[in-house]
């Protein structure tokens, strides 16, 4: 008989004046797998918290199964900072125990790459605090996923996984025994693995069978129905006044509605785009040319990243980048947009494009001006193409920003909400070229289907380097890969090809006589530039902690030299000095941020 391992009876839960959980109940039971999903800031990281007991309900009983053994991974990790890799995975165990544990070998081959984490500086003698965010984010997962538990319940846990990364971590959950309660942004993931799906909205938990494909299925029939109660209660209250109006009392029946099954709801929707169109109406913006890369080297830190590249990017054209950390994603898009030039060879870029980039970074955005003036900064209609336009307010409705939160100051908003105005701004410039690297980043499901919905409408060039399987196949109509040899492939089979080749290189270098180490970071071809050696990845982090102590000191002289300048406004000769050593800064600032990608990009 199935046991439940933990249930909720009418729990509530409130922040501030924000009721996140309103009398919520609901039950895992052993050995299901459920995905979690609702906007940022809806409840969903409350949720497991009073779950797992982070949190007590404000009313309410959560129950727990008396022998539960319990795993969580909370959005903030809790590593100590004294201790290694190998304390916090292994403990203390021999070496020839975790090593010859089918278990642990399984984890660390697959978040690491290898038994001797060959991406960290001194492998399982790494200590914590010296790790990156990403790096201490797959410690905390491996030393979850190398015990056993009842019930694993996951915060995020794709977050900093490549596409690889994440591909294993569905294999090995599946594989596993017991329950999981996850919350993601990744829908591939969330379909992959779970048979049931909870959404948080509005202090409720709306359950729907099946994964991510199965909950928007059921999610659309519920609205549509809903949509058609509210059409009938409108229906009779306007036959009510009609008929209190009229004196004599009107005789109606009550419409019949019948309830189609999910897939009859989607039987008539067309594709999700016309391709034809789109690179038809993309031709006449942009002309034959946009980017032509010509027999061209990109060398970044010493490395050969792209060997002799020559590639077109056409009109209308909708590219998706994968590749392992480090083989030059970034540094590709940075070459066609002019921000590193090829150290040999040339890049031809069309007289008519004009092309947006979302960078990694969260640009500097204007704190003091509300979320709608700063859109309107940047333009007040956009135009869609075929008489279509769309205000800035509209654009904002769309991306979630509805309502009082347009006239909050950009001051307030969150990470997640920032990376979305970043982008509101971008496309409210009517760019015909987007360029966009790692656009999920902080973003919830709900405005990652704006934005896929805005770009099935959107004639341009798009370039898209991403871990989101889901959203580079959902907008991409075209994969090319970066292997870690310096050369660029076309990827027919799209993502599933990139695995396949992966783990076929891995298996290569795996067999007797393809050289020690193994697994995947032993996989690029020998016959070419490969990845980042060790050395290279510990020198590259040095340098990243160099020039980001540097940035922080040249963010304060800044801030000096404003306040100097605001207190000797009325002396102009002063002003002019100061001015001048901040336009100095300012370059010295520039010269860093170049340094840092680098180096960021060798780092992985």
């Amino acid at each position: 008989m199935t046991r439940n391992l933990v249930n909720l009876e009418a729990v509530s839960k409130t922040w501030g004046t924000r009721t996140l959980l309103d009398g919520v109940s609901l039950g895992v039971a052993e050995g299901q797998r459920t995905g979690v999903v609702g906007r940022n800031g809806g409840g969903k990281t409350t949720l497991l918290e009073v779950m797992t007991g982070l949190e007590p309900p404000d009313a309410g009983r959560v129950t727990h199964a008396g022998d539960l053994a319990l795993g969580v991974l909370a959005q903030h990790d809790d590593l100590p900072a004294d201790a290694t890799v190998r304390d916090v995975v292994v403990g203390g165990a021999a070496a020839h125990e975790w090593a010859g544990d089918p278990r642990v070998r399984d984890v660390l081959v697959g978040l690491f790459g290898g038994l001797d984490l060959p991406g960290l500086p001194h492998g399982m003698d790494s200590p914590v605090r010296h790790l990156s965010g990403g790096e201490r984010r797959r410690v905390a997962l491996a030393r979850l996923l190398v015990g056993e538990h009842d019930l694993l319940v996951l915060d995020e846990p794709t977050n900093h996984l490549d596409v690889e990364g994440i591909a294993w971590l569905a294999r090995h959950v599946r594989a596993r025994r017991g329950g999981l309660v996850v919350v993601t942004h990744d829908r591939w993931f969330l379909d992959e693995v779970c048979d049931t799906t909870w959404e948080v909205a509005d202090g409720r938990v709306h359950a729907y069978e099946g994964g991510y494909s199965a909950y928007v299925l059921a999610r659309a029939e519920r609205e549509r129905v809903a949509a058609a109660d509210e059409q009938r209660r409108q229906n009779l209250l306007r036959k009510e006044l009609a008929w209190l109006r009229r004196g004599p009392p009107a005789r109606t029946s009550k419409p019949r509605f019948r309830i189609d099954a999910a897939n009859a709801l989607i039987a008539d929707e067309p594709p999700a785009r016309d391709s034809v169109e789109l690179v038809r109406f993309a031709s006449a913006r942009l002309g034959r040319t946009v980017y032509e890369v010509h027999d061209a080297t990109l060398r970044v830190g010493g490395r050969d990243l792209l060997a002799r590249l020559t590639w077109d990017v056409g009109p209308g054209q909708r590219i998706g980048v994968v590749g392992v950390n480090g083989a030059g994603k970034t540094s590709l898009l940075r070459m066609l947009l002019g921000l590193l030039p090829p150290a040999e060879g040339r890049v031809v870029t069309g007289v008519t494009v004009k092309a947006a980039y979302l960078s990694q970074q969260v640009s500097e955005l204007p704190p003091a001006l509300r979320v709608l003036e700063a859109v309107e900064q940047v333009k007040r209609v956009m135009e869609l193409g075929g008489g279509r336009t769309m205000t800035a307010s509209q654009l904002c409705e769309r991306f979630g920003f509805t309502g009082d939160k347009q006239w909050t100051p950009v001051g307030d908003l969150s990470g997640g909400e920032r990376r979305r105005l970043q982008l509101l701004r971008l496309l409210m410039d009517e760019p015909n070229v987007l360029v966009l690297d790692e656009p999920t980043n902080d973003l919830d499901i709900e405005t990652l289907t704006a934005l896929e919905d805005l770009l099935d409408g959107w004639a341009g060039t798009l370039l898209v380097v991403s871990h989101d399987r889901y959203f580079l196949e959902r907008t991409c109509d075209t994969t090319v890969a970066l292997l870690g040899d310096g050369r660029l492939r076309d990827l027919v089979g799209g993502v599933e090809e990139y695995l396949a080749r992966r783990e076929e290189a891995a298996g290569a270098a795996s067999r007797p006589g393809a050289g020690a180490g193994g697994g995947p970071a032993a996989a690029a071809p020998q016959d070419g530039p490969v990845g980042p050696s060790a050395q290279d990845v510990r020198q590259a982090r040095k340098d990243l902690s160099r020039v980001e102590r540097r940035l922080d000191r040249i963010a304060a002289e800044e801030a000096r030299l404003h306040e100097q300048i605001a207190a000797a406004a009325t002396d102009y000769e002063r002003v002019a000095g100061l001015d001048a050593q901040l336009r100095a800064l300012a370059a010295e600032r520039e010269a860093l941020e170049e340094e840092w990608l680098a180096a960021a990009e060798v780092a992985g």
